[in-house]
């Protein structure tokens, strides 16, 4: 019937280009799609983590050099007195990092039990009269001699995750997680014996970062619903009772959401914080123009750099600190997930757990919605014992993303950046580099 056929189209008309366009081929799928694929790549994670951190640190040493200058000068010291010790932990961490990248897995599970006999021995020591140096009301230092300090609990952490990680490892290989004496034992009473000495020098905030690692690595072994609550509801139960037994936690707790220094001053930090944030803005006051680091915001450098970094910085500042640690936390569960081996799931999740949760602590304590904990910003604040052993953790990430077998073969498929300048000239330099893709074991001079 001709009522039914389609109208033939006019000669030199063309159809809209909408109606030609295949479905989902519009310019932000394509965008999608590329940067889906970017994020798939195998050196992802690898680029992440060392990017991230690089640039969490060099930013902190920053932001340590603006808001410590006039706690210097208030000491009667150089401006650049508390930068310099930082510049010179971050130079040791960095040789740190690199040697703990370029570790294989085996020697890191042998400094396992050597990291943590060296930690309990360095805590036990705090406790002796005429060693243990009190800070804040918490003794748990160590005086090196001038004005070098070491806070032995900082180096607990990472003994927790590698001695812990090695453990469960093991018993895995030996099919024992299954039976909860197992995956408790001998873990918790290890985790409880660094909790003890922590708590002996008053230091609840790094009890509070130990006992995230412990639970996070009960969480990656599988520990059942039921384990896994009664732990967490005894570690409530005895923070609880730690809290309420101590005025001094009871004022932070109640501090929380505070927008009056009260009338004795007991939120004046906490508030004070508030006041750096809000007088930032969008994008700050600029760097160095801080007005509450001039005496008014107690630990400017230190547990509250994230403040300052937004008075001077403002909320691009901030926002951009906050994308490096999210960046830094999604390499680590990258990791975790995708390897084959225990010993780099337990531990590659143990460290990320630690960052991540010190991370949320400390920006929760500056923002006012959690208390106040004591715990610096990681590899932000200034303090060399915290910079060590997180710069070695990230070594160990490192590590671990590059031990990845996709991310083995992408590193060894690279091209040597000056193949073309060797012996026999371009064309020997390009016979090179197609034997070196062809030979299925083959690897670069950098690799492990």
């Amino acid at each position: 019937m001709s009522g039914s056929r389609t109208a033939p189209r006019p000669p030199g008309r063309r159809p809209p280009a909408s109606a030609v366009r295949p479905p989902g081929n519009s310019a932000l799928h394509r965008l999608h799609a590329r940067a889906r694929k970017a994020w798939d790549r195998p050196l992802t994670a690898y680029y992440l983590i060392l990017g991230s951190s690089l640039l969490i640190t060099g930013l902190g040493l920053v932001m340590v050099y603006s808001a410590s200058q006039i706690t210097a000068l208030q000491m009667s010291l150089s401006g650049s007195y508390f930068f310099r010790k930082q510049f010179l932990a971050a130079v040791i961490g960095t040789g740190l990092l690199l040697a703990a990248s370029r570790m294989p897995v085996r020697l890191h599970r042998a400094l396992a039990y050597p990291i943590l006999a060296g930690s309990v021995f360095l805590m036990m020591l705090v406790q002796v009269p005429g060693i243990g140096v009190a800070v804040n009301g918490n003794k748990n230092w160590i005086s090196l001699g001038g004005s070098f300090q070491i806070q032995p609990s900082e180096f607990g952490k990472l003994a927790l995750v590698l001695w812990g990680a090695d453990l469960l490892a093991r018993k895995q290989d030996k099919r024992l997680l299954t039976q909860w004496k197992h995956m408790l034992v001998p873990l918790v009473p290890a985790a409880g014996l660094l909790l003890g000495l922590i708590m002996l020098g008053g230091d609840m905030g790094t009890a509070i970062i130990l006992t995230a690692i412990l639970f996070g690595l009960l969480w990656l072994a599988g520990a059942p619903t039921r384990m896994f609550a009664g732990v967490l509801g005894i570690a409530a139960l005895i923070g609880t009772v730690l809290i309420r037994t101590s005025p001094n936690r009871m004022a932070r707790l109640g501090c929380l959401g505070a927008t009056d220094p009260g009338p004795d001053d007991s939120c004046w930090q906490a508030v004070h914080g508030i006041y750096a944030l809000a007088s930032g803005g969008l994008f700050g006051s600029g760097l160095g123009a801080s007005v509450e680091k001039w005496g008014q915001l107690p630990e400017a450098h230190t547990d509250f750099i994230f403040a300052i970094t937004g008075e001077e910085l403002g909320l691009a500042g901030t926002l951009s600190v906050l994308a490096l640690f999210a960046a830094l936390g999604y390499a680590g569960i990258r990791v975790a997930g995708r390897t084959e081996d225990p010993f780099v799931r337990y531990a590659a999740g143990g460290v990320t757990t630690w960052i991540t949760a010190q991370a949320v602590i400390n920006v929760g304590a500056v923002l006012g919605l959690l208390p106040i904990a004591g715990v610096p910003l990681p590899l932000f604040s200034y303090g060399g014992s915290a910079l060590l052993p997180t710069m070695f953790a990230i070594g160990l990430l490192i590590a671990f993303a590059r031990d990845d077998p996709a991310a083995r073969a992408a590193l060894a498929m690279r091209q040597p950046r000056f193949g073309r300048k060797r012996a026999g000239g371009p064309r020997a330099a390009r016979r090179w580099n197609t034997m070196r893709r062809r030979a299925p074991g083959a690897r670069s001079s950098g690799e492990r």
